[in-house]
Order: structure tokens, then sequence, then C-alpha cells
């Protein structure tokens, strides 16, 4: 199968790859297809080249946008293909309900886990792409690890299910962890992993309270409040006011 038939089915099964090709000079028309397991097929005609393009789809396809790229005066296409971005959310609580309501219509795909089968079930998150009612360790497991487009959110109030969360998603490639509490219980949850061997600088990537400060009070407004946090971290953005904001709007690939 060619590189761009590769690529075709990748995409057709909802999968992650970016397949680069050089649109200038000599090599015009050359692909290389690179999976996201770092494995290969095709090739640009220039060992240098190939590793600057292998780098730059890795970025991209963990970044979910295609983009036009240079290197060394040769221009790339990367184009990309890649599944809707990953909400864990730990905890099933009326939280839960309506933040998979709002990730699915944001088009992400929402996960619930919690151990207590009594309240992880199906007819109580019909949003969620799935309902698994283990202990993080094992739903996450059933969910194939955690990777680059997984973002966690803990909702629970229980340290045990909290403290065993974060212990995996803290050294984890998440690009977000968030958690819900008080300030007082973030301060307590904080002491409680740091006198379980968690890292300092771990223990700084947790975003709590979770959330951008909208005022929330409902479930639905807090879980306004979470999406808004997750998608601007997903974007790079700090999530201020866009009437405050200078500059693009949007980012707009080259």
């Amino acid at each position: 199968m060619s590189t761009q038939g590769e690529f075709a089915r990748i995409a057709a099964d909802d999968g992650r790859a970016a397949l680069v090709t050089v649109i200038d000079g000599d090599e015009a028309g050359a692909k290389l297809l690179v999976r996201a397991d770092g494995t290969t097929d095709g090739g640009l005609g220039d060992a240098d080249l190939e590793r600057a393009a292998v780098e730059a789809a890795d970025d991209l396809m963990w970044a979910e946008r295609s983009e036009l790229r240079e290197v060394d005066g040769t221009k790339l296409f990367v184009d990309v293909t890649a599944p809707a971005p990953r909400l864990v959310i730990f905890g099933a609580v009326d939280y839960a309900d309506a933040l998979c309501s709002l990730a699915r219509a944001a088009g992400w795909r929402p996960f619930v886990c919690d151990p207590r089968s009594q309240f992880a079930t199906r007819e109580r998150f019909p949003e969620a792409e799935e309902v698994i009612a283990a202990w993080p360790d094992d739903a996450l497991a059933r969910l194939g690890g955690i990777d680059r487009a997984t973002y966690i959110a803990v909702l629970t109030h229980d340290p045990k299910l909290d403290d065993a969360t974060l212990t995996i998603a803290l050294r984890s490639d998440a690009p977000y962890v968030g958690a819900m509490g008080s300030r007082r219980a973030q301060a307590q949850r904080r002491e409680r992993l740091l006198s379980a061997g968690i890292e300092e600088e771990l223990l700084d990537r947790v975003a709590a309270p979770i959330g951008l400060d909208l005022g929330a009070v409902t479930p639905e407004e807090t879980a306004l409040s979470i999406m808004s946090e997750v998608v601007a971290v997903r974007n790079g953005r700090e999530g201020g006011r866009l009437s405050q904001i200078s500059g693009r709007i949007h980012e707009v690939g080259a």
C-alpha cells in the first residue's frame, strides 16, 4: 500500500498519523508517513530532511493540526489525522454528567471512571464514550494508558480516589491534570502526596482548584469553567477575555 493509501486507512480508522509531502525542489511530491509510535513509511530523499520531517510530524500530530513547514529552504506540508482528544473524568458525580455533555458538544471524547459501580453506570452518563467502574490504575489500563491527547479531570472528594488518580496522572504525558476541591482541600491533598513521595515539581502541574474563574455555581456552569480551562490549555492560551488581548484571536498555520 502507498504512503497515501496507508494514511487514508489510518484516518478511516480514526487513528493518529502525519503525512509529510515535499512541495518544491527536486524531491517535490516525495512523501513520508509518520505514525504515532514513531514508525515511518516512504522517504524524502535526504536523511537530514527526514529527521526534521519526523520531528515536525510528531509535534503537529499531537497538536492535531496540519501545517506548512520550511526546513533549510525546502517546503514541507504536514497533513495530520487524529482522533478527537480524550477527557477522562474521575468521579461519577453530578458535575461529571454536565462535563460529559459539554465535552461531547465541543467535539471531545469524554470518559467517566469510578470504582463505585452503583454510581458509574451508563444510565447516569449517557454522553460518555465509556463508563468504567474500576480503580484508576485498572481504568487507565482499559483506556490504553495516558497519551499526549488525554486530559484528566479529578472530580471526586475522596482522598483515596484523588490520590490514586493523581499519582498516576502526574507521572504521565497528560498535558492537563485538574482537580476539584477548595484551597484547603488542595493544600491537604498536596501534603498527602508529598508524604507519599510525589515530587513537588510534579504537584505544580495540578490545575487546582480546577477550571477558570467564571463565578460558576451550578454543575452546568462548573462544567463550562472546567471545559474552558481544558480548551485553553490545549490551545496554549491563558483563558483571558478576548477584549483584553492584543494580536490574533485564532492561530493560523503557515
